[in-house]
This record gives structure tokens, C-alpha cells and sequence, in this order.
């Protein structure tokens, strides 16, 4: 029986390590913070669609261990990190967790040990840097002593179809020996694997996956705010469009990108290609299209009040939805973190509504948040908003009653189609 380590218990971390377990793996789940230990311990989930059943039967049964020790890496035949690669405060890529998981995991090295990076990064990050601190940190060679590669995550909270067993892997090897041991590790779990020629080739996939989608969103968000100068619904026009049996893809427009890939990783990209003289204009003008989203809807929530007689200024709007996408409970770089801030900064009083996102959790990016509460899914409440803003479309939202309740819906996702008028933005 293989044993696996895992860094990271996040959204992409803890259900990896919950599908090596059903396949018959030893798991030994790592992460700084104790409180997510804690919880594996104890039988409790912390991630929405995991439920805490699952988590109690693979603990029970031995499957996964959960620890904050690194020095249990000693014992393994794998460890794969899965931890964030966010963006710094100048929108440059911040790779310092891949960095000090490297650094702790160094000194527990062992010969033969298989170490896979599947955190979304630019090429060049697995075999320069992340190599460089693992062969500094333990005095063994990659390619030799021990088996480094990279295998981007495609984990797809909140989609029932989305099965971690299901979903093909690529994989990409420092040398031809670091893929065939990789390769090796992860067919204990996944059902087709997908080897390319290097890590570099797999970090590159990654990033074009995320990429082409948001190249996509950001034509659709254009071509949304051109259609409704023309007086046309842009969603008519997509379901119109995607009744061609080739040459098309439906793509939504949205009130901006969220979650941890599609805002971010093409800005690893960008940022890298300047290392090599090259430019990225088309991905930066996508970038750019949806990043000025929020300032379009906020000006359709400032026209809308203003037909009905009111400001922005004063008024109570409420953002229904915090995750950055519908039924998951995750609000990493969600679109209504900025809504909630430029209404804010306009003079309203802003509260939310999500029923996945019962206060803010401290975040790094909007710590004035924290601890904010969802307000009360009840009829008095929500009729005292001069306005709610729809930003992300919960399936378990009764827009029936919101149509019933509400004095003004501005609706950025089309869900009150066929409910009732709104403004759509």
C-alpha cells in the first residue's frame, strides 16, 4: 500500500486526498492550520459539498490521517502540494507558499520519494524554483535521488459531475524517470492520466485552460455592454447561438471573474512572458474587460435607483451572493467583494445575503469584511432593501418569493428570467 502525503486541505487538497483513500492509498493530509485538523479529526468537513459522512468514514477506516507535522513526510512514498499561488498587491505572481511548503518539506526528503506541485503557476516554477529549494533543503538531486513533477488540479466545485476519479490528469515530468514515478502515483487514483514532455509543458496547460476561458467571459461581458446599448439581450443571443451544432461555445457574461484560477492565473502568464520579451496584449485586454465588470454594474444599480427616484447615496442595497460562483460555499476572489466596496464608497449601505456564507471569514484582500453576517432570508428584511443586486445565483435561492419581496432586482446572472422583470446588468 502506497502512502501519500498531501499539503494542503484546501478545495483542491482535501478531496484529492479523500479519492486516494477510496482507491486504497494511505493518506497523511498536511496543513498550517490547525483548526482544518481539527475538524478531520473530529470527523467534521469544512468545505460545503464535502459532507461530513465522507470525512468521518475515510478517518474511521484509517484512509486519512490529518496532521500539521511535516516530519511525517519521512514515511511517505508521494507527497503533493496543493497549496494557494495568489497574486501580491501589485498583481504580480506570489509563489512564497509553494516556496515554504518546499522548504518544509526538504529535510524529510527521503530517496526514491515522488514530490508533485498541482498549484495553478507559470512555467518554469517546478523545475527552477521549487526544485532549487528541495535540492538545497535536503542535499539530494531531482531527477536522481528523488521524482519531481507537476499535475495541474481541475477540481470543479459544486458540479455533481465533477469526479476527482473522472477527471483526466495531466501529468509532467522533471526527466522521463520523474514522470513514469509520477505516473505511477497517481493511477493508484485517476482514471486516465495525461502525460506531456515536462513540467513546464503541464504548467503551461494549466494556465491556457484558465486562460482560454477567460479570454471567452471577456467577450461575452463586452459584447453584453454593446447589446444593451442596442436594446438586446445578450442572454437570448447565446442560447440563440448555441443551438449551432459546431463552431460555437456558449460562455455567460457575468459582474466579473471570481474563484482562485480564472482571475488569476493569466497574470502568471503575463508576467512571465515579459521575462522573454514577450507581450500578451489579447490576454491583457481580456483581463482588462472583466476586471472594469463591477464598475458597469454598479453604474446599472445607480441608473436603476435613479428611475425609482433614489441615489445610490443612502440607499440599502443588498448583494445576494458572496461565493464567486453558484452552490459552493468558496468567496476567493469574488466579483462581490468589489461590488460591496464600490457601493460602499458610493455612500450606500450594503449587506449580503448567501446561504453557503453565513459571516466573512479575515481575508487578506477585504479584511474591512470580516465577520460581516448574512441577513435573514425573510420577507420584512429583504422588502427594506431598496435594492437587491444579484451577483451570484444560488439554485437554492427562492427567487419566486425575491420577486414577491423585493422593491428593485438588478440581476447580473439572468436568474429571474421568465420570474419577473429586472433590470439586467
Amino acid at each position: 500500500m502506497k502512502k501519500i502525503g498531501i499539503v494542503g486541505l484546501g478545495y483542491v487538497g482535501l478531496p484529492l486526498a479523500l479519492q486516494f483513500g477510496r482507491s486504497g492509498a494511505e493518506v497523511i493530509g498536511i496543513d498550517i492550520d490547525a483548526a482544518k485538523v481539527d475538524a478531520l479529526s473530529e470527523g467534521r468537513s469544512y468545505i460545503k459539498h464535502i459532507l461530513d459522512e465522507t470525512i468521518a468514514e475515510q478517518m474511521s477506516a484509517g484512509h486519512l490521517i490529518a496532521t500539521t507535522d511535516f516530519s511525517v513526510i519521512e514515511s511517505l512514498d508521494a507527497v503533493i502540494i496543493c497549496v494557494p499561488t495568489p497574486l501580491n498587491k501589485n498583481r504580480e505572481p506570489d509563489i512564497s507558499f509553494i516556496l515554504d511548503t518546499g522548504r518544509r518539506i526538504a529535510p524529510h526528503l527521503t530517496r526514491g520519494m515522488v514530490v508533485t506541485l498541482e498549484s495553478s503557476t507559470y512555467p518554469g516554477t517546478t523545475d527552477e524554483d521549487l526544485r532549487a529549494v528541495l535540492e538545497a533543503g535536503s542535499d539530494l538531486q531531482a531527477g536522481e535521488d528523488f521524482y519531481l513533477a507537476f499535475s495541474p488540479e481541475r477540481e470543479d466545485p459544486g458540479n455533481p459531475q465533477s469526479v476527482v476519479a473522472d477527471i483526466p490528469k495531466v501529468i509532467g515530468g522533471y526527466t522521463s524517470a520523474c514522470l513514469d514515478k509520477a505516473v505511477e502515483i497517481y493511477s493508484i487514483a485517476i482514471n486516465r492520466l495525461v502525460p506531456v514532455s515536462s513540467c513546464r509543458a503541464a504548467e503551461a496547460t494549466k494556465l491556457t485552460e484558465n486562460i482560454f476561458r477567460s479570454v471567452n467571459i471577456a467577450l461575452v461581458n463586452e459584447l453584453k455592454v454593446v447589446y444593451a446599448a442596442m436594446d438586446i439581450d445578450i442572454w437570448e443571443v447565446i442560447d440563440a447561438a448555441a443551438t449551432k451544432p459546431f463552431g460555437f461555445m456558449p460562455f455567460y457574461p457575468g459582474p466579473g471573474l471570481g474563484g482562485h484560477c480564472i482571475p488569476i492565473d493569466p497574470f502568471y502568464l503575463t508576467w512571465k512572458a515579459r521575462e522573454y520579451g514577450q507581450s500578451t496584449r489579447f490576454i491583457e485586454l481580456a483581463g482588462e474587460i472583466n476586471t472594469r465588470m463591477p464598475e458597469y454594474v454598479v453604474h446599472q444599480v445607480a441608473e436603476a435607483l435613479n428611475n425609482s427616484k433614489k441615489a445610490v447615496n443612502g440607499s440599502r442595497i443588498l448583494v445576494l451572493g458572496l461565493a464567486y460562483k453558484a452552490n459552493v460555499d468558496d468567496d476567493r476572489e469574488s466579483p462581490s467583494y468589489v461590488l460591496m466596496e464600490m457601493l460602499k464608497q458610493r455612500g450606500a449601505e450594503v449587506s449580503y445575503h448567501d446561504p453557503y456564507v453565513s459571516v466573512i471569514k479575515p481575508t487578506r484582500e477585504h479584511p474591512q469584511w470580516a465577520g460581516t453576517k448574512s441577513v435573514a432570508w425573510e420577507q420584512d428584511v429583504i422588502a427594506s432593501f431598496d435594492c437587491v443586486l444579484i451577483s451570484t445565483a444560488h439554485k437554492c435561492v427562492n427567487y419566486a418569493e425575491l420577486a414577491q419581496w423585493a422593491q428593485l432586482i438588478v440581476d447580473t446572472r439572468n436568474v429571474m428570467s421568465g420570474i419577473c422583470n429586472v433590470v439586467k446588468a
